[in-house]
């Protein structure tokens, strides 16, 4: 049905290694492979195998279980993406969002939880990368709003700015990412 590797870490790992739990989840035990170094573990690379079909409106479901956490949410595979490479930001262990199943006690041991499910119950695909679009929006606004500044004056409790300000900064911005490639690269996490 399904494979997975960890990037410089392993082979490719299927099914088999995996418990199955029901006929629609199962989990990988970190134990197996890393001990109590699970975090040490960033990324996740997830495939369908080419004689297995998923249902166009279902896709297969990356979750993250530290010791004494529910599991989170990480991101996920359909037919019309049958692989990825996922970040692995794991919980705090004892912390968490999202339970994969609600009738687990708790963990001694990290874990990799799979679940088929349907596409419209899923946030997004791929969890990191919408994180990573958001702290790229943050790093921008906050280098817009630390630009301003500089140019600020108060006007009773106003802060007041030259009209062209936005103008002055875009054109900073651009001059930047043009002289320095790795600028842009600077904002991502």
């Amino acid at each position: 049905m399904f494979g997975v590797v960890f990037p410089n870490r392993s082979f490719p790992i299927d099914i088999s290694t995996f418990s199955q739990i029901d006929t629609f989840h199962w989990i990988l035990d970190m134990n197996t492979f890393v001990g109590e170094a699970y975090d040490e573990i960033k990324e996740i690379c997830i495939f369908l195998l080419n004689n297995f079909t998923l249902p166009p409106n279902k896709a297969l479901a990356v979750y993250l279980q530290s010791p004494g956490s529910p599991f989170v949410f990480c991101g996920a595979i359909t037919l019309a993406r049958p692989s990825a490479v996922l970040s692995l930001t794991w919980p705090q262990p004892g912390c968490g969002q999202l339970q994969i199943t609600s009738s687990e006690s708790v963990p001694v041991s990290a874990k990799i939880g799979i679940s088929v499910e349907d596409i419209t119950t899923l946030p997004t695909l791929d969890v990191s990368a919408q994180k990573k679009i958001e702290h790229l929006a943050l790093k921008v606004g906050e280098n817009l709003f630390n630009f301003m500044q500089s140019f600020c004056g108060v006007d009773g409790n106003r802060l007041v700015v030259p009209m062209d300000i936005l103008d002055r900064w875009f054109k900073k911005f651009q001059e930047k990412a043009t002289r320095d490639p790795e600028y842009l690269k600077s904002f991502v996490l």
